[in-house]
């Protein structure tokens, strides 16, 4: 069973490095905060960098927030860079630009190990759960040895294409969760302003074509007010960025994706970019003087 090493804790890392440590793994962990106790307890090892954790382990799990975020842990003073040897992995399961991860690549590459750009989708629910989509990009040697430990993380673990591929999918991805919820958060509050009540409207349309995942678990949020997050506006924002440069890298029009984003930045300005993408429907609510509520 290979060692592992796992920098980023937080909110979706520590269940991810939980499973891990259960299933029998000896991990080395970094953060930038001091590690949960739980992780400690349960066998992590606590390292005092990312140098340490790649010096360590025989594989390197990243997950933090954002592009800046992976190229510090890599390349920054005592980064995984400086620690990583010839036959090892580094995989990097956060949500970043896809341009900027086949750069990365190519740098631990040239060091004489492979890596693997493997964004998830599902959330503190899938993560907590195991149940993560996984989206890998990078070579197929990397991948068969990473699989089995994909697979004591989530669900759904698809091998895509190449280095940058993952990350690509992880974009397409949020373009469809956006969209999806500006659709529902649109159809139930043109019922609920009609006088409908929306929790059965939802109901009723839970059984016909227009059913989802975000009719279900979203759409209840919207009828019941619950905005706590499980996955934040700001992180969201932060996919449909990516998708929006790499759109104009790539001469693209993407018109919905930019309304989903003004939607997500009206949000923001009313102070609620730490809360559930969900409410994206409070945007709407405000332009329509109306607010979704149960009969």
């Amino acid at each position: 069973m290979i060692d592992i090493g796992f920098i980023g804790l937080g909110t979706m890392g520590r269940p991810m490095a939980g499973h891990l440590l259960a299933a029998g793994h000896r991990l080395f962990l970094h953060d930038v905060a001091p590690v949960a106790p739980e992780l400690i307890a349960a066998g992590g090892v606590d390292c005092k960098s990312a140098k340490e954790v790649a010096e360590e382990a025989d594989a390197v799990i990243i997950m933090v927030p954002d592009t800046p975020h992976v190229e510090a842990v890599l390349f920054g003073k005592d980064g995984v860079a400086s620690g990583i040897s010839k036959g090892k992995i580094v995989v990097d399961m956060s949500s970043i630009s896809p341009l900027a991860t086949k750069e990365f690549a190519k740098r631990i590459e040239a060091l004489g190990a492979d890596y693997l750009d493997a964004p998830v989708s599902g959330g503190e629910v899938g993560a907590k759960a195991a149940s993560l989509t996984i989206m890998i990009g990078g070579p197929e040697r990397a991948f068969n040895t990473m699989k089995g430990v994909f697979d004591k993380m989530g669900k759904n673990v698809t091998r895509v294409g190449a280095n940058g591929d993952g990350q690509t999918t992880k974009v397409a991805n949020q373009i469809i969760v956006a969209l999806t919820i500006e659709a529902v958060s649109e159809a139930l509050l043109f019922a609920s302003k009609a006088g409908a009540d929306p929790a059965l409207v939802r109901q009723a349309l839970m059984g016909g074509f227009a059913s989802s995942r975000i009719l279900e678990v979203h759409g209840e949020r919207m009828v019941k007010r619950n905005f706590d997050p499980g996955f934040r506006i700001e992180l969201h924002q932060k996919d449909l960025n990516l998708a929006l440069e790499g759109a104009r890298a790539l001469g693209l029009s993407l018109p919905s994706t930019a309304v989903a984003q003004q939607l997500f930045s009206a949000c923001t300005a009313h102070g609620g970019k730490a809360w559930d993408h969900s409410a994206m429907v409070r945007a709407l609510e405000l332009m329509a003087g109306h607010e979704i509520a149960a009969a």
